[in-house]
Order: C-alpha cells, then sequence, then structure tokens
C-alpha cells in the first residue's frame, strides 16, 4: 500500500487507514468479536493507520484495537491515533483543560494498552476553545509528561481548522473532506501544506451515501446516527451525511454514477478522489464488513481518476450541493 507522512508527526502511514466509530457506536449495533475482526481484516489489507476515540462506544472501540494489537504481536508496526473530549459533560470550551484532559488521556492509556499516546486529538471542540491558548497549553503539558507523543485536532469547521493550526502544538487535522464536502480544498489545504500538518480525512463516504449502495427508501436502526442525527439533533449535523439534505444527496449519487471508471466501485472512486489531493496524509473509511475494508484498502494502488472525472464532481457538487453546503463548514 502507497504511503504517506502524517506531517511533521514522523509517523509515515498508509494512504487508507481504518476508522473506527464504525465499531464503537452511533452505527447500530457491533459485538466485540465484529469489531476485533474488523481491525484484524484491516491489518490483513495492509492498513498500519488506525483512528478511534475515547467517546466510541465510551472506549469499546479503544479496547478492541488494543486487543487485535496484543494478539497479533504488532504493536510497533501499527499508528493508533485517539481522541479525547467529546466525553465532557457538558460539552463546552471552557472544560477543555488540563485537568479534564488528563483524565481522559489516562483512561485511553489504560484502554489502549500503551504508556504513551502517539497521536491525541482533540475531538471537535466547541469553536471557542480554539481561541483558549490554554487548551494548547494543555496539550504542550501532556507531551511534557511523555503521556502523548504529538498531538492534533479534530474540527468541523474549516475556519476552526485554520486556527488550530497556528498553535505550535497542533501537527494534525482531521477534518471532513468528500465529494460533498469540498471547501477544505481551498485555502486550508494551502495552509496545510505550507506548514506541513498532517491531514487526515474523516466521513470519505458521506455517512454511506457515496458508496451508491444506499436506497431512498432505507430504513436505519434506532441506535444508527443516520436515523437520529438527520438535523443535528445529537451532534453537529455535518457528520451525518456530509450535512446534506439525503433526497439532494441521492440526486447527487445518481448523477456522480455515471462517471464510475472501469474496476472501481463508486465508493472506491470517492476515496481515490480525495487521496488525488496531495495534502492528504491518509484517508479513514469506516466499515465492519470485511469486503468493504479489503475494497477500500485496494484504492490506495489505484490510478488517479482522470480530469474528466473530477471536473464532472466538481460540476455536480455545484449543482447539487453547493449551495446546501459549501458555506456552513
Amino acid at each position: 500500500m502507497n504511503r504517506r507522512q502524517l506531517g511533521t508527526t514522523g509517523y509515515d502511514v498508509t494512504a487508507v487507514g481504518l476508522g473506527t466509530w464504525n465499531i464503537g457506536g452511533d452505527w447500530g449495533d457491533v459485538s466485540a468479536e465484529e469489531g476485533r475482526d474488523t481491525v484484524r481484516t484491516a491489518l490483513d489489507a495492509g492498513v498500519d493507520f488506525i483512528d478511534t476515540a475515547d467517546v466510541y462506544g465510551d472506549g469499546f472501540s479503544e479496547q478492541r484495537i488494543a486487543e487485535v494489537l496484543d494478539e497479533r504481536e504488532v504493536r510497533d508496526e501499527v499508528t493508533v491515533a485517539t481522541k479525547a473530549g467529546r466525553r465532557l459533560d457538558p460539552h463546552t470550551a471552557e472544560r477543555y483543560n488540563y485537568e479534564n484532559l488528563a483524565e481522559h488521556v489516562d483512561r485511553s492509556r489504560e484502554f489502549l494498552g500503551v504508556d504513551t499516546l502517539e497521536l491525541l486529538q482533540l475531538h471537535c471542540p466547541p469553536t471557542d476553545a480554539y481561541y483558549q491558548p490554554e487548551t494548547f497549553d494543555a496539550l504542550a503539558q501532556l507531551k511534557e509528561e511523555g503521556k502523548v507523543d504529538h498531538c492534533g485536532v479534530s474540527v468541523e469547521r474549516v475556519e476552526e481548522a485554520l486556527k488550530a493550526i497556528e498553535y505550535p502544538e497542533v501537527e494534525t487535522v482531521q477534518i471532513i473532506f468528500n465529494m460533498f464536502r469540498q471547501r477544505p480544498a481551498e485555502l486550508f489545504f494551502e495552509e496545510a501544506k505550507r506548514r506541513s500538518i498532517g491531514v487526515i480525512v474523516r466521513v470519505p463516504l458521506a455517512s454511506g451515501l457515496l458508496t451508491g449502495k444506499l436506497s431512498r427508501d432505507m430504513e436505519f436502526p434506532e441506535n444508527d446516527h443516520r436515523n437520529f442525527n438527520i438535523e443535528g439533533e445529537a451532534f453537529d449535523r455535518g457528520e451525518t451525511f456530509a450535512g446534506l439534505p439525503v433526497d439532494a444527496g441521492f440526486d447527487a449519487v445518481d448523477e456522480l454514477s455515471g462517471y464510475v471508471p472501469e474496476r472501481m466501485t463508486m465508493a472506491q472512486m470517492a476515496l481515490r478522489w480525495i487521496l488525488d489531493h496531495d495534502a492528504v496524509s491518509t484517508v479513514i473509511p469506516g466499515s465492519t464488513n470485511p469486503e468493504h475494508v479489503r475494497a477500500n484498502a485496494a484504492v490506495s494502488e489505484m490510478a488517479p481518476l482522470s480530469n474528466q472525472v473530477h471536473g464532472a464532481v466538481r460540476d455536480i457538487y455545484e449543482e447539487y450541493v453547493f449551495e446546501d453546503v459549501h458555506h456552513r463548514w
């Protein structure tokens, strides 16, 4: 699998990683063995970058990852990034302080079975947190104490990313970027390249819309965010279907289907489109379906999309997506 540098962390990671939100919750029920099998399948496919968070199943995801890494004895070969902050209740900017973050970090160290977290990311803090230097001072202190090797942020909005990379502690930014969320490719990617910031792309398939496998009449389980967060009832609306109204999303997918290259699925086209942007360090699709995990990993070695396909994607974005999404995130 092709590899890319993750900013200034020194980690050389696979261009396609594994996101494990699906393992931890908000996507329907997943058993512990299904979670472990997902990680095993990704490792077998060559993936060596895994992203998780303390809030994914309240530690369930972190624990399943640790079990498989121990089982395979590959801890030195795999980079694990986790996130902290979303367990704060209330989830307010002022609570992103050293005391709270240190508590969360200690818990993740225990669940992941490590003394030092390789990459700790603030987990989509409220916007005001990016204007609190003490929040980033807390990250620096955690590094000094040896509890964290490298730090980054996971953001909802482009402006949050641009503010975050002003702090020297921030070496990576995790952001939503896909065919339906194209704004990061403008100013943010330019600044990320200029500052050697690692870019981790999440929600690459727009909650499954860009797989081409969903149908307009599909019903999701009650504990699936595609059921309970359509309007942002539980967390930021942009995390579900990339914030796009579902009908508009299906209309756009119908148009995109005519441009899928031979020997590619729509999901693979969507992932390849992301990797065609050289500012991207790694993309982290999530799935508990072994076939999908393997197909996602294979995208790393596929040829770039043609200029014609890139042009068509932009045209479809402007016709079906831009008005609803572009300036909101």
